[in-house]
């Protein structure tokens, strides 16, 4: 990494000792899917915080109109999952982390079941299980149709308000994690926060858990929420852990393209439904592409829409749904959406477009969660696991969410009694001195709105469903020019702090793209079309490195895992938790 995006620890300066203190056992940043489960899960060892960068209703997982993926019928095996999961990760998942995920998740969704998230059910009255791209069989439950994210948000935050000892914290903008020292490796112990109405506070924490979401709003075409700015990420960059796989981002390849419009996601329900991809021309275009014509895995989806746009000119392709029955029973919330621009699926081609959706590398953490950082967990979208390899299976995101984020609440138990080689400590009774001394800025000033706006322009051409090796170097020298003058400045309100992360991640982004001269997943390079067997690592990115080190795949098969109970075909939730020394170790 240049050194432009390194030199600042922490964002503002600052007296830990002259601000308001917090203390508490478990700090969670972000409040999705994964926030809110692993909250439930630490609640069981000791008082948490919540932290929601918004309002609580707004996140990642509330905007998710996909379902959830999990081996729920008699006729589907874990096997099956595991393998579909690793077809679409293109040769980068982890094997134990792939089967550690599917083999969680039917214990975790009929736990949501008993807490009484609404699910759709057919005539019989079983479980209505959809069909998604790269899934060989039906195995996607929904809950309204296409508002499966805002059912279980709601689910999980009730559960949580049922906690007396989760606190939740809305409009809490997590700026840095504290660490015992400014060198990459010290110990998180919290975080410091701002609050419109409270200001900056000192958040103790003996664990803290990352679950902050992705990085969607880095780029001008996205489905992600105006909260998505990859905080999570930069926080824990400048905290000194590692990032992982940055090159790969997920684009979404059917979202609603109108002009001056939010791109609206049309969901992958929708082609598992048979909805077909048309050209200029009105003519299919999938079914030359691959054996599974539109329920292919969404990078080869993506890739061929935006070869028919440049072959044939225009900004978009056609999403027929005109022959599927009852599509607004099915799909209400799209048909809603829909409607408020005059179309209806009924009879009208809707035009669609890629744009960037979900957020595949992130912070590196174990099949339990830990970072390379003690103290330090990530559960969720902002985490990279292996569980996704180069391309996420639909999904399988949700899913991720509920079983990392059980797994970390329960894990990070260690931090008050777990195993010697981990680092522990109580939560301070007073606050330990950290000064954070941030000279004044001697470069000119640029405007943030412009900033901001460039970046997410400049990522969309340059970083976006193709790239090309002379196009990444011109963002990254773009990126550095914008650091410069940006970086080093105070700011004092979220827009400042947010923009700062932005080019950090995209910074990482573009490198990681640049370094990884080949084509697989989601990452393509016009320039180097094809997959190197040599690249076949994960390429990890640490604050102060000269460029990234790179670990190898772990696991070969998906259906062999250490810590499995073979009798039962369920992982064993214990396995590399506290008193563990199998697959919990340190990636």
């Amino acid at each position: 990494m240049n050194h432009v995006f390194d030199e600042r620890r922490y964002l503002i300066p600052f007296r830990s000792t002259l601000l308001p203190q917090i203390f508490v056992d478990t700090l969670v940043i972000g409040a999705g899917v994964a926030g809110l489960r692993a909250a439930i899960a630490a609640s069981a060892h000791g008082e948490v915080i919540v932290l929601a960068k918004t309002e609580l209703k707004i996140s990642n997982t509330s905007w998710a109109q996909g379902g959830i993926a999990g081996v729920l019928d008699s006729k589907d095996t874990f096997d099956e999952h595991a393998r579909d999961t690793m077809t679409a990760g293109a040769g980068l998942c982890d094997a134990d982390a792939v089967r550690l995920v599917v083999e969680h998740g039917p214990r975790l969704l009929r736990e949501l079941m008993s807490w009484g998230m609404n699910l759709d059910h057919d005539k019989s009255g079983a479980l209505s299980l959809g069909l998604e791209g790269g899934h060989s069989r039906p195995r996607i439950i929904h809950s309204g149709g296409d508002a499966t994210g805002h059912e279980l948000a709601r689910c999980l935050l009730a559960k949580a308000k049922s906690i007396t000892n989760i606190r939740l914290f809305e409009k809490c903008f997590a700026l840095d994690l504290i660490t015992a020292g400014a060198t990459p490796g010290a110990p998180v112990m919290g975080a410091i926060t701002w609050h419109p109405k409270h200001g900056l506070q000192m958040i103790w924490s003996k664990a803290t858990i990352l679950a902050g979401g992705g990085a969607g709003v880095v780029f001008r075409e996205t489905t992600n929420p105006p909260s998505a700015t990859g905080d999570g990420m930069a926080l824990a960059y400048r905290a000194g852990a590692s990032l992982a796989d940055m090159a790969f981002m997920q684009f979404h390849p059917t979202t609603l393209y109108l002009p001056g419009a939010h791109r609206s996601l049309i969901s992958e329900a929708v082609r598992g439904e048979g909805a077909h991809l048309l050209d200029a021309s009105k003519r299919r275009f999938m079914v030359g592409v691959h054996p599974l014509a539109e329920l292919a895995p969404r990078d080869i989806v993506s890739q061929a829409i935006v070869r028919q746009i440049a072959e044939q000119g225009g900004r978009h392709v056609w999403l027929d749904c005109r022959h599927i029955p009852n599509f607004k029973d099915r799909f209400p919330s799209i048909a809603e959406e829909l409607s408020r621009f005059d179309l209806d699926p009924a009879k009208d081609l809707i035009p669609v477009h890629p744009a960037a959706h979900y957020m595949v590398g992130g912070v590196r953490a174990d099949l339990i969660g830990r970072t390379d950082v003690p103290g330090l967990y990530a559960a969720g979208e902002v985490a990279s696991n292996g569980l996704h390899g180069a391309n996420r299976l639909a999904s399988n995101s949700l899913l991720e969410g509920l079983v990392s984020g059980e797994i970390a609440g329960r894990a990070c138990e260690e931090m008050k009694t777990g195993a010697p080689e981990v680092w522990r400590t109580s939560v301070p009774h007073a606050p330990i001195p950290v000064v954070s001394d941030i000279r004044p800025s001697d470069h000119g000033e640029l405007d943030l709105a412009d900033v901001r706006s460039s970046l997410r322009s400049a990522m969309w051409r340059n970083v976006g469903v193709e790239r090309t090796g002379a196009k990444l170097r011109d963002v990254a020298d773009m990126l550095d020019f914008w650091g410069r003058y940006t970086l080093d400045k105070i700011f004092d309100e979220p827009l400042g702090w947010e923009t700062q992360n932005m080019l950090l991640v995209a910074a990482i982004m573009a490198r990681s793209a640049l370094w990884r001269e080949e084509s697989r997943g989601c990452h393509a390079r016009t320039d180097f079309p094809e997959q190197v067997e040599a690249l076949r690592v994960h390429d990890l990115w640490r604050r102060g490195g000269a460029g990234p080190r790179t670990i190898p795949v772990r696991g070969e098969s998906p259906l062999a895992v250490p810590g499995t109970d073979a009798s039962a075909g369920v992982a064993d939730p214990s396995a590399g938790l506290p008193g563990s020394h199998g697959a919990g170790a340190r990636p």
